[in-house]
């Protein structure tokens, strides 16, 4: 524990008036750091480092005075700290939610550091990070996981806790971070159930809504576990906002004919999608140029791991065209095969053409939201037309096509996704020729304990011969990499409606170097 004596010196420093300190101090009731540290973003000479006071989280304001209040930070190459290689004072503002993002530099390449907060006399969990190799240097393996879709009512967070124990490099977080609803019943084999436990919130529309949901969703220690001890690179894809929306498009498609009357015009969900935004940065560690600007972030980013691999984080939400056909799962109608329609937009198209261009990498991955095999989702006999996932690549076959043919000419790409609340994997084809690989990645907990095949899986997997591998249950990927081959891992967790559960590898699917297609192993 750190005296008052300490924190009024640092504070005054920081050139916080004396009197405003003594109110800070005097109304910080509890422990200010309740929803933890994390890192991300991470560099060859550094990475962000994160923290939210907020000594109330399910309180406005998080329990904080409105005023600056002086964080100290530091960085050392021990977990003792016993040699700090960086250390520094910034503010945590209101403005911002008391939240602190502490852009690191300076540090060595290719090794881990430890890092921790200090404010208010508290000092908070002690954080680890990691460095990327250096631009270009010899990296021979690298091991990272993929997560996301973790809805609060619908199960634990227990996969978190044993994705804290996987040795990695860093965790890809492809979005759905919260969900906008709360629900009132949970299905299991059609029957009702309760939720496993329940959101502060019936709905979310403004920033204080927003910040409620991510302060309870980061009050969950097994995501707290994870965040502690990898860097994340962080994404958002629908249910940040509202479910499938697009663009400027509020798109909670209720109406048979595809319209929803209480869905907001642009220019008002524009103002919830800023709320929505803010507190997505307010809350990931991330870097300044992610803050929201007119409710826009600048999410598309590239990570390059020496020579062995170059990641292009994507967004294929804020710039897609509305999905055709009234969206759903359903056969297409002529819109989904638009010349003009987009999902990652023109200026981000060439961003990542520029990118795949300068080659330099053993593997290229592109990590993304949504599904881009075109699966045919029949999954009944009786169902004789073709039905597609509009939301996924498939509602938009012009720019699948000109993603697939980037691809053709590198023979080197990896697709990582989400979204689905399942586990898949298969082959990217184009004109009968293979040019990639895509691993979809399952839920933490959206969609409860699920089972090791949904329904109509044999249907499935019959009428998609490019789809190797299916499954229903809930966990996350690890894809373990080196000049060979890469190789996903899929790990899954027996049940999300308890607390604590038990972890095993599902399957494995390989990818060798200038093979076309995936094995599984």
């Amino acid at each position: 524990m750190l005296n008052r004596r300490h924190f009024l010196a640092t504070a005054t420093a920081a050139g916080l008036a004396a009197p405003a300190i003594v109110r800070a101090q005097g109304v910080l009731r509890d422990f200010p750091f309740q929803l933890g540290v994390a890192s991300g973003d991470p560099a060859s000479d550094g990475f962000v480092i994160w923290t939210r006071l907020a000594p109330e989280p399910m309180e406005r304001h998080g329990g904080m005075p409105l005023t600056n209040i002086p964080v100290e930070w530091e960085v050392a190459a021990d977990g003792a700290f016993r040699d700090v290689v960086a250390r520094g004072t910034t503010l945590a503002r209101p403005e911002l939610a008391h939240s602190v993002h502490v852009e690191v530099a300076g540090l060595k390449p290719d090794r881990p550091y430890y890092y921790r907060f200090i404010a208010a006399g508290e000092r908070s969990l002690r954080g680890r990070a990691r460095t990327l190799p250096a631009p270009g240097a010899r990296a021979d393996a690298v091991k990272f996981g993929v997560a996301g879709c973790q809805h609060f009512e619908s199960g634990f967070f227990g996969a978190y806790r044993h994705l804290a124990r996987e040795d990695l490099a860093f965790v890809y977080h492809y979005g759905d971070f919260i969900y906008e609803y709360s629900q009132d019943y949970l299905f299991d084999g059609g029957l009702p159930t309760r939720p496993v436990r329940k959101h502060a919130f019936r709905a979310l529309y403004d920033l204080d809504d927003f910040r409620l949901a991510y302060s309870q969703q980061l009050g969950d220690i097994d995501l707290q576990a994870a965040r502690s001890v990898h860097p994340f690179l962080s994404s958002f894809d629908d249910h940040e906002i509202r479910n499938d929306w697009v663009s400027d498009i509020d798109n909670w498609k209720l109406g048979l004919d595809g319209n929803d009357p209480d869905a907001a015009p642009p220019e008002v969900f524009m103002l919830k999608k800023q709320a929505a935004m803010q507190a997505w940065y307010e809350h990931m560690p991330v870097r300044r140029s992610l803050l929201p600007r007119g409710g826009m972030v600048a999410l598309n980013r590239e990570l390059r791991f020496g020579d062995l691999m170059a990641m292009q984080l994507l967004d294929t939400r804020q710039y897609r065209d509305d999905q055709p056909c009234g969206d759903g799962f359903k056969p297409a109608c002529p819109d989904v095969f638009a010349k003009k329609a987009a999902v990652l937009g023109k200026a981000q198209e060439e961003w990542l053409a520029r990118n795949l261009a300068r080659g330099g990498a053993t593997w290229n991955a592109l990590a993304q939201q949504v599904t881009m095999m075109a699966l045919d989702r029949r999954r009944r006999p009786e169902e004789k037309e073709k039905i597609v996932n509009l939301d996924s690549w498939a509602g938009y076959e012009a720019p699948r096509e000109r993603m697939l043919a980037r691809m053709a000419g590198l023979d080197n790409c990896v697709v990582l996704t989400g979204d689905e609340h399942q586990n898949f994997c298969g082959d990217l084809v184009l004109k009968d020729k293979v040019v990639g690989a895509e691993f979809v990645a399952t839920s933490i907990s959206s969609g409860g304990d699920g089972s090791d095949l949904r329904p109509g899986t044999d249907q499935f997997l019959a009428r998609n011969p490019e789809l190797k591998f299916a499954n229903d249950q809930r966990g996350y990927i690890v894809c373990d990499v080196n000049r060979e081959a890469w190789q996903t891992h899929f790990m899954v967790v027996d049940k999300v409606t308890s607390p604590v559960n038990a972890l095993s590898k599902r399957a494995t699917g390989v990818v060798e170097r200038g093979v076309a297609g995936i094995r599984m192993a």
